[in-house]
This record gives C-alpha cells, sequence and structure tokens, in this order.
C-alpha cells in the first residue's frame, strides 16, 4: 500500500531583506506519511529557514507548502502556524520553568480545541509513557537532566497527535554520550507514535543515524535528496562527498588508458566508476578521485611516498593523518588492529572497486568539456 504525502515543497524560496543572496533557493522536496527527514549543512546553508518556513514561522516570497493536503502557505494562501497541525521542538526546548512536566505537556492541548480535564489528563499520560517519563509528571524543568527536558519537548509536540513534528537541532545541547543514545530514542519514539518528522542537524553521523531520508542543503538549495545509505554511496557533488562522507580526493590526469596519481595509476570505466550521470570520461584530461577514509589501506614500506604525520586513536578504530611527497593531506581509518607509529613510511593502496570520480574541482584542472557537463 502506497504511503500518502504528508509533506510537499514546490519552488519553495526565501531571501531576508537586506541580504544578496536568498536564504532558500527553489527547494523541492517531498515526504511521506511515518517517514522521518533530517536537513543536513553547514551553518548558514538555510535549513533553519526551511524548517521554519514549514512551521508558518517565516513566509516563503515564492513557491508552495502543502501540508497533509493542505496548502498552508502560496502565492494566495497563507495558514498561521497554530492552524498548520505542526508540533515543532526548539534547540533550547522552550519549557515553561514555573509549569510542571505534566502542565508543559498540557498547554499546548487546552488551545488546541474544546477538551475535558480527563481528555488532557489521558493524553499527557500518553504522551508522558511514549517518551518514557512516567512517573515525573510533578516534576519542574529545572529538576530534570538535559535529556529528560528534551523528551518533555518531544511529548508536548506530539501529545496533540500532529500530522507533522518539526525538531530544529534538538540534541545540539546535550553531551556527546548523551546525543547517541538519545538519537536511537528519538528515532524509536517517533516511530512508536506513527508520525512523520523534519529535524535540523549539521551533524553526518546525526543525520544517517536518525533518518529515513536525508536532503544535504548547501547556499539555500538542496544538494542531494534520498536515503543515507544512496546519499553515502552515491554522492551527487564534490561537496556531499566532502560533506557528507568526509572523502578524500586526489587529483588525477590522464595518461593513455591509465589515470595516474601520486598514489600510482588507476584504470577506470564509465560504467561503474563514474558518480553521476556523464557522457563519458573520454571527456575529460584531469579528474579527482574521491577515496573515502576507510578504503585506503596502509602497509609500513620505507620505500613509501606517504608519511603518517599523526594518529588518533578513537576506540573502535585508528584515525590517521597522511602527508604524500606533494604535501596533500589524506586521512585514513582502519580497525585497532592496524598499529602504525608517527613519522613511518607506508604504502598506501586503495579499494578500487569503491573510488568515485569527479569533475576537477579547480578551474586549473578543467577541459572546456568538463565545465559542462552536469552532475545529477
Amino acid at each position: 500500500m502506497a504511503k500518502s504525502v504528508i509533506l510537499h515543497l514546490e519552488s519553495v524560496s526565501k531571501q531576508f531583506s537586506g541580504t544578496v543572496t536568498p536564504a532558500v533557493q527553489n527547494v523541492n522536496l517531498t515526504l511521506y506519511q511515518g517517514d522521518i527527514l533530517g536537513l543536513l549543512g553547514p551553518s548558514g546553508c538555510g535549513k533553519t529557514t526551511l524548517l521554519r518556513m514549514i512551521a508558518g514561522f517565516e513566509q516563503p516570497q515564492s513557491g508552495i507548502i502543502t501540508i497533509n493536503e493542505r496548502v498552508v502557505a502560496g502565492l494566495h494562501d497563507w495558514m498561521p502556524p497554530e492552524k498548520r497541525d505542526v508540533g515543532m521542538v526548539f534547540q533550547d526546548y522552550a519549557l515553561f520553568p514555573h509549569l510542571t512536566v505534566a502542565k508543559n505537556i498540557a498547554f499546548g492541548l487546552h488551545n488546541s480545541g474544546k477538551k475535558s480535564s480527563t481528555q488532557i489528563n489521558h493524553q499527557v499520560t500518553d504522551a508522558l509513557e511514549l517518551v518514557g517519563l512516567s512517573g515525573l509528571e510533578s516534576r519542574y524543568p529545572h529538576e530534570l537532566s538535559g535529556g529528560q527536558q528534551q523528551r518533555v519537548a518531544l511529548a508536548r509536540a506530539l501529545a496533540p497527535s500532529p500530522a507533522l513534528v518539526l525538531l530544529d537541532e534538538p540534541l545540539s545541547n546535550l553531551d556527546v554520550q548523551v546525543r547517541i543514545r538519545l538519537r536511537q530514542e528519538l528515532r524509536d519514539i517517533l516511530k512508536s507514535a506513527g508520525a512523520s518528522g523534519i529535524f535540523v542537524t549539521h551533524d553526518q553521523e546525526e543525520a544517517m543515524a536518525i533518518s529515513d531520508q536525508v536532503a544535504v542543503m548547501r547556499s539555500g538549495r538542496v544538494e542531494q535528496f534520498g536515503t543515507p545509505e544512496d546519499i553515502y554511496t552515491e554522492p551527487a557533488s564534490h561537496f556531499v562527498a566532502e560533506f557528507v562522507t568526509q572523502a578524500n580526493f586526489l587529483p588525477a590526469r590522464r595518461r593513455g588508458q591509465v589515470w595516474e596519481t601520486e598514489l600510482g595509476g588507476f584504470e577506470l570505466t564509465d560504467n561503474h566508476l563514474f558518480c553521476g550521470k556523464v557522457d563519458s570520461l573520454d571527456e575529460f584530461d584531469r579528474i579527482d578521485l574521491m577515496i573515502r577514509q576507510e578504503d585506503l589501506i596502509l602497509k609500513h614500506d620505507e620505500e613509501g611516498a606517504v608519511i603518517i604525520r599523526d594518529r588518533q586513536f578513537l576506540g573502535r578504530e585508528f584515525r590517521y593523518c597522511l602527508q604524500t611527497e606533494s604535501g596533500k593531506e589524506l586521512i585514513a581509518r582502519t580497525t585497532p588492529q592496524v598499529t602504525l607509529p608517527i613519522g613511518i613510511k607506508v604504502k598506501v593502496s586503495i579499494a578500487e572497486d569503491n573510488l568515485r570520480v569527479f569533475p576537477a574541482i579547480s578551474g586549473e584542472h578543467q577541459t572546456k568539456s568538463s565545465q559542462l557537463v552536469t552532475i545529477r
């Protein structure tokens, strides 16, 4: 059975007065019932502005926003936030310090229509049980941990059973270990409630862990939209590859049928090595090879051309900072079983099946034809 569309954005744009470029530019996306969408991108990319337009706190200058088959923003349409059937979890949680947990959760229910006290109490009890806070209804926000406050804010958003829940960097104020635990709890709670959700984050791992779909944003635009797996394995642009996969890029030059790099030569084919859709590798004289950090294989070799400049132990893996003869820095991640000291020379090989190719990003590396290629 096909899922129903819960949110649809068509050519949505927003530019603030006094700015040169739009904060959000021509965004199109669709979210289905029960799915969780992560808006991922660096600071200033427009993700929070987009969320606020969906919530109704900002008005788009062009485009159409539809929630649960109702147009809430368009050329001749505008619906205020309280009419959009949307729940909001703010970055600072925005809990009322003078109200108990139960009264914080009930606050939105008192304003959502004519309901009896018994109905409201039942909804508050259900929301507390959903987020695992039963028994804490009489506490005040200052008596709760940061993680508990976050769950109260989520319970308040979920209590009225909105069509859509919006979360603005909901885990950013928490300690790292608490964030890791709560991101799974957040996903579990939304799924248990059958809620559709959109959350803003600049944390790649967080977006991958929580989302069913990810929209990677850059300069107000959606650079790529897809599942976490698709975005990681098939990034659609240089930016997505760098920001999401934190990949290395290695310049390569054609020498007959071989592409030469500092780490050796590679025979590349159009079919399984090229990322995106282009006509042919024959259009290029120079390219950038995308190499994921986990695809670099290191072996101690005093004849090697790469030096281990630094090493970090991250528990489940080592992170090696490598320096090539030209001074280029590469990052490799290995299992803890691969232990190499700082300062030694290594031979670097690459898992070639996982290589991806992009047009060279620098102007000097591009041919005239390569500038016309569109990566989709």
